[in-house]
């Protein structure tokens, strides 16, 4: 496979992967820490680490926004849920380690 052709097939994944969890609001940043080792935000912070790489800025609400598929405290305020004490707990224990 050429070079073009994997950068392609990777970008398409990736848009993928960000519209599955536009869709999937159900799903908490804390569940997918637990469960996978990272979250939405973590999935941003990478975006825009790569925009660094290339030399492009790309300030961290932008970064969100692209992930989220809308203003950060927007997602917060219709479909964040304060964590439950065993999400908190299993956060606790993972991130100990």
């Amino acid at each position: 496979m050429d070079d073009k052709t994997k950068t392609e097939l990777e970008a398409a994944t990736f848009r993928r992967l960000v519209a599955h969890l536009q869709e999937r609001t159900d799903v908490q940043n804390i569940d997918l820490m637990n469960l996978a080792g990272f979250c939405r935000n973590c999935l941003s912070r990478w975006y825009r680490e790569a925009a660094e790489e290339q030399g492009i800025t790309v300030p961290d609400p932008a970064a969100r926004e692209i992930v989220y598929g809308m203003p950060y405290d927007e997602w917060k305020a219709k479909h964040q849920r304060d964590a439950k004490p065993e999400q908190k707990a299993a956060f606790d224990k993972l991130h100990k380690l």
